[in-house]
């Protein structure tokens, strides 16, 4: 199937206006100017977006804290309304925020998320609204009533990623608010349209002025978010490099933080694994053209079957439709700027001239105005080299061979990331065993998890801290107050 319009006629139809969305006026200047954002697909300019100032933070923070008490203080099935009307509002503009997503990030339509996962997000905080609760503390040695209250924050900090701008936006902000917190949320500068039509459809669900404000922006605008002495937490998905800068930040106001940042995550295929499963699990390390942090983009394959595998794995991906996001027959996209795609062809050359591994497919970009790099490949890999060490955050498989599960497991747990790991083996023992001694966050077996509302997700070493996603989702929102009341 090919597409129904062009990409001057998506962005025509469906582009957002730039806007900053701050209490209940929608500004269309930035005191910090302008940015043009290009487009991945075919290297022009997409659009520009507004860089809000410090100015344009403060008055952000300013009108979540305003809202915090009323907003806190809104009875749950209120707040459980809202919530589920937002929902109803993203499905109903599917399209559009796909498509826009599309353009952008350069996703294929073929392979987007779309809505499903933010629509789930919101529907199941909507339903944690109203069972927000406390508890009876036991008191000794003197008489006494003691309960635990669970509250929100008040104003949190939402910096978002560029790869997946509305899945990140729903997992911070729906939680965040079903918990009576208020939100100034930040879009990464290479993705902020999807965003701002996000943050739109927010206040036409009629959630109340101020309590989430939208800010587009640079690095200069996050840490004016992560510096505000009135945010209460952040909440941040990104890199590691930014990630430490946060924290940096954070530490001269004590801001409690949320981290979700970057993996290397290994797929284990042992040799009586599904050949089925198996194969399809190890092409995921392409979605997104590789550019996700919880991508299997290491594969440990049992050397029994290491020939047969890779030469039908290679086979594959060779197959695959590279081209327009907009096509729905494209299967591969364009990375997301210039700078990526030179980055991680040099990540191919350092690999090649360090002898890490027998390139078997890909490492090379097309005669294209957009920012496209070939599948990539690369077999025997040193598990101990840069290649199989660093995140490329491309589309580049390494794979390593392997005798015995321990000398797996040994190889998996090896780099300083902790998001992910996924197993591949009919042995229910085996599997279960490995779960257990794999240093990850997240773990899939025998496929990949499909991330339901219902599950945590998140990393432990370099891979960050805290959860998001289920129960621990939304207790990242709330913080114990306990209250004593003596009895005699």
């Amino acid at each position: 199937m090919t597409i129904s319009y062009t990409h001057d006629d998506a962005v025509e139809r469906f582009l957002p206006e730039a806007s900053l969305l701050i209490g209940d006026e929608r500004l269309l200047v930035g005191s910090a100017g302008s940015m043009a954002k290009i487009n991945p697909t075919t290297g022009s300019e997409l659009g520009t977006f507004l860089l809000a100032g410090a100015e344009e933070v403060d008055a952000a923070v300013a009108a979540a804290k305003g809202a915090f008490p009323a907003w806190r203080d809104t009875s749950p099935s209120e707040r459980r309304r809202i919530l589920n009307r937002i929902a109803d509002l993203l499905e109903a503009n599917a399209e559009q925020l796909t498509v826009v997503h599309a353009l952008e990030s350069g996703v294929p339509l073929s392979r987007a998320y779309g809505v499903a996962m933010p629509v789930d997000q919101f529907r199941y905080y909507a339903g944690w609204s109203d069972k927000i609760g406390g508890e009876l503390a036991p008191i000794y040695p003197s008489a006494g009533f003691d309960y635990i209250k669970y509250e929100p924050y008040g104003v949190i900090g939402a910096l978002l990623t560029w790869n997946g701008p509305l899945a990140t936006a729903a997992l911070k902000v729906a939680p965040a608010l079903a918990a009576g917190n208020t939100v100034v949320m930040k879009p990464a500068e290479l993705a902020p349209f999807a965003a701002i039509r996000f943050a739109e459809i927010c206040l036409e669900a009629g959630l109340p002025p101020g309590v989430l404000n939208l800010v587009t922006g640079g690095p200069e605008t996050g840490e004016a978010i992560v510096r505000h002495p009135d945010v209460a937490k952040i909440t941040f998905t990104g890199g590691l490099l930014t990630a430490r800068k946060i924290l940096a930040a954070a530490a001269e106001t004590i801001t409690p933080v949320v981290m979700e940042l970057g993996g290397k995550s290994a797929n284990i295929v042992f040799a009586d694994a599904d050949p089925v499963s198996s194969a399809a699990t190890a092409a995921m390390f392409l979605l997104g053209t590789g550019q996700g942090c919880m991508l299997p983009t290491r594969l440990l394959l049992q050397d029994s079957i290491y020939d047969r595998f890779i030469e039908e794995l290679v086979t594959s991906v060779e197959e695959l439709r590279i081209g327009d996001p907009l096509d729905q027959a494209t299967e591969v996209g364009p990375v997301i700027t210039a700078g990526a795609r030179d980055r991680i062809l040099g990540v191919v050359d350092r690999a090649k001239t360090e002898n890490a591994g027998q390139l078997l497919t890909g490492g090379a970009s097309l005669d294209s105005n957009g920012y496209y790099v070939t599948p990539t490949i690369f077999g025997d890999v040193d598990h101990t080299s840069s290649l199989a060490q660093d995140e490329v955050f491309g589309p580049v498989l390494s794979v390593i061979r392997f005798s015995e599960e321990d000398e797996a497991i040994t190889k998996a747990n090896s780099t300083s990331f902790g998001l992910a790991g996924y197993i591949h083996t009919r042995d229910v023992a085996r599997a279960h065993r490995v779960a257990d001694r794999l240093e990850a966050g997240f773990i899939s077996v025998n496929g990949m998890n499909p991330m339901p509302a219902t599950t945590p997700f998140g990393g432990i070493k370099n891979s960050g801290f805290g959860r998001e996603g289920g129960r621990a989702g939304i207790e990242e929102f709330l913080h114990l107050k306990n209250v004593y009341v003596a009895l005699d």
